[in-house]
């Protein structure tokens, strides 16, 4: 992880018809930090995410990582980020071990080895062969958190990640983005909830 990996978000807009859901939205978030994006529902927290993640493209603003805009090269920024969004999308019929053996082999190659010792940190070993359509939400979201540790970035874009965890659940999210950010990575959540870190995270509120 580099000390230039900065992500930068620089006045960006974005309508719904003639909503217009994202107004002139500024953001930076450096190496190790984190930065936790809140509001009610409808305030464009989800939008925000996916104009982030260049999944959607904004009408008038610019994203950036590392100081170039991610539309440069699309391929290095996706390469740096792993995205979770707010439903964890995993194929219904696939094991979670395969589910993330697909997933994460559109990123890097990657060991059936690797991908286990992911599972087994977000806490589901024990559900590595099964498949997801047997899984609870919470072991699903797991699977989901498992897919990211995997991926191995720099950039965590969290889509209401703590949502179905259990109290054990969200105490090993908190730990692993304590861990996350220790390492010099970088992450923005869109959560409901107050944050609980061993270390300060940056807020942005959408809607106010």
């Amino acid at each position: 992880m580099s000390s230039l990996d900065f992500l930068t978000v620089d006045d960006v807009h974005v309508w719904r018809g003639d909503r217009h859901v994202l107004k002139g939205v500024s953001l930076r978030v450096g190496p190790g930090e984190l930065l936790h994006v809140w509001g009610p529902n409808g305030a464009g927290k989800s939008t925000l995410l996916r104009v982030v993640s260049g999944l959607l493209r904004p009408e008038q603003g610019a994203v950036r990582w590392a100081g170039q805009s991610i539309a440069d090269d699309p391929a290095a920024y996706h390469a740096a980020l792993a995205y979770a969004a707010h439903e964890p999308a995993l194929k219904a019929d696939l094991t979670a071990v395969e589910n993330l053996r697909f997933s994460v082999g559109l990123k890097r190659r990657v060991a059936d080895g690797e991908l286990r010792a992911a599972l087994s940190e977000a806490g589901v070993a024990a559900c590595a062969d099964l498949p997801a359509r047997v899984l609870s939400a919470g072991q699903r979201r797991r699977v989901a958190l498992a897919r990211v540790l995997a991926v191995q970035a720099s950039l965590w874009l969290l889509d209401e990640p703590y949502t179905n965890l259990d109290a054990s659940g969200a105490e090993l999210l908190s730990r692993l983005l304590d861990q996350h950010r220790d390492r010099g990575g970088s992450a923005m959540i869109v959560a409901h909830q107050t944050l609980v870190l061993a270390r300060p995270v940056g807020r942005l509120e959408l809607g106010a």
